[in-house]
């Protein structure tokens, strides 16, 4: 069995605030070995499930976070970016039985997380057919296309419901909520714990998942510069709405995703 966990650092438990995500930042080495730790228990999950190869992407800012000693030999990493549609799952194919989400966070639009954000910080949210979208929706549905389960998710709480009303047979572990600037967490031992739990939970009833792909898929941004939105409005198939929105609309995901690459 091949699994493919996604491991992003802004919900994670304990990060915080923006210095923190920098690498090469003081505040950043502690969160990276969090982001380690958790990944690691996604992993350690995945071969308690039986998984004979564990791709693990390290999805955050420069994709060279984590420090990757220690994991199972089972395990191969994918660092840096892929320049490819598939961004944040870099590398995936339909030769893969699950995908797994590690430390994503509520995208931008929500207030779940101080450091909510959709791909970058330069728009104030992006949409699926009129609903707002975290990059966890982007890569699931993704996936999806190749027949792919989602299976797992851990994250902010705010995150962890709104993936269910996509799909509520979405494992998912909250391991913190945010309160304007703040968060509160829980340990990070208890983190680990129920990530490596329900990761493997989450692996071996992988046939529960279903997440439903659009028959088309219309993608809107809403730029927090409009010099943006003009500059997108020049991408073949974008239409810009207003001083601030555009519009993208997709007969497949990986069509949008396509698009995405260049306008966001």
């Amino acid at each position: 069995m091949k699994v493919y966990i996604s491991v992003d650092l802004e919900g994670l438990t304990g990060s915080t605030s923006w210095e923190s995500t920098n690498l090469g930042d003081l505040e950043h080495r502690a969160v990276a070995e969090q982001m380690k730790q958790e990944a690691l228990a996604a992993a350690l999950g995945a071969v308690d499930a039986g998984a004979s190869e564990v791709y693990i992407k390290d999805a955050h800012d420069s994709g060279r976070n984590m420090d990757i000693t220690g994991f199972p030999a089972q395990c191969r990493f994918i660092r840096d970016w892929t320049n490819s549609p598939e961004s944040m799952i870099g590398g995936i194919d339909s030769s893969f039985d699950a995908l797994l989400f590690v430390g994503y966070h509520s995208p931008a639009g929500m207030d779940g997380n101080p450091l909510s954000h959709t791909m970058n910080r330069g728009n104030n949210y992006v949409k699926f057919n009129g609903q707002l979208c975290s990059e966890f929706l982007m890569h699931a549905l993704y996936a999806a296309e190749l027949g792919i389960p989602s299976v797992f998710l851990s994250g902010d709480e705010a995150l962890c419901e709104h993936v269910h009303t996509w799909d509520s047979s979405i494992r998912t572990v909250p391991v913190k909520k945010g309160l304007g600037y703040a968060t509160i967490s829980i340990t990070p031992e208890e983190a680990c714990r129920q990530i490596r739990s329900a990761a493997c939970d989450a692996i071996l009833h992988r046939d529960q998942c279903h997440l439903v792909l659009p028959e088309t898929l219309t993608m809107e941004i809403c730029y927090k510069d409009h010099a943006c939105a003009r500059r997108a409005s020049f991408y073949p198939g974008v239409k810009q709405t207003g001083p601030y929105t555009v519009e993208f609309t997709g007969n497949s995901v990986k069509e949008v995703a396509a698009a995405r690459m260049f306008i966001l």
